[in-house]
C-alpha cells in the first residue's frame, strides 16, 4: 500500500464565500424564503372548510385525513348531518393552500361542487392535535 497516497489527486472545492461573491442574487432570495417559512411556522393559520357535493360514502374523509397528515396539518375532518364534509385545519399558509388544492380535486368517486371557507382565530390552533377523523368509528 505504500505509495497509494501519491495516486490521490487533490480536489479542492471553491469556498462558500467565493460562490456568494460570484452569485449574490441566488442567496438573498433563498434566505428570505427560509425566513418567511420560519415566521409562518410560528403563527399558524386556522381555517374551517365546508365541502359540498358527493362527498359522503366515497372515502372523502379518509382522503382528507391522508392529505392533511401528509402535508403536516393539525385538525380534524367529519361528516355533517346535511351531507357535507367539515374540516378544521391549522398550519402555515402554504400548507393550507396545498390542502385547498387537494380538496378541490377530491377523492376518487367524489364530486366537489363547492368549498365554503372561513378563517378562524389563531388561538383555535391551541386546541388542535394531530389531524384525525371525528366520528369514524
Amino acid at each position: 500500500m505504500a505509495g497509494c497516497e501519491d495516486d490521490i489527486t487533490d480536489v479542492s472545492f471553491p469556498s462558500l464565500g467565493a460562490f456568494v461573491k460570484r452569485r449574490p442574487a441566488v442567496w438573498l432570495p433563498l434566505f428570505l424564503l427560509r425566513l418567511a417559512a420560519s415566521a409562518r411556522l410560528d403563527t399558524p393559520m386556522v381555517v374551517h372548510f365546508l365541502v359540498r357535493g358527493r362527498v359522503q360514502g366515497v372515502g372523502f374523509r379518509w382522503f382528507v385525513h391522508r392529505e392533511a397528515a401528509e402535508i403536516g396539518l393539525r385538525g380534524w375532518v367529519r361528516n355533517t348531518d346535511t351531507g357535507e364534509v367539515e374540516i378544521v385545519a391549522a398550519g402555515d399558509a402554504e400548507s393550507l393552500e396545498d390542502l385547498r388544492v387537494e380538496l378541490r380535486k377530491g377523492s376518487r368517486g367524489s364530486r366537489v361542487d363547492a368549498i365554503i371557507e372561513h378563517e378562524l382565530a389563531e388561538s383555535e390552533a391551541d386546541s388542535l392535535g394531530a389531524f384525525h377523523i371525528e366520528g369514524a368509528w
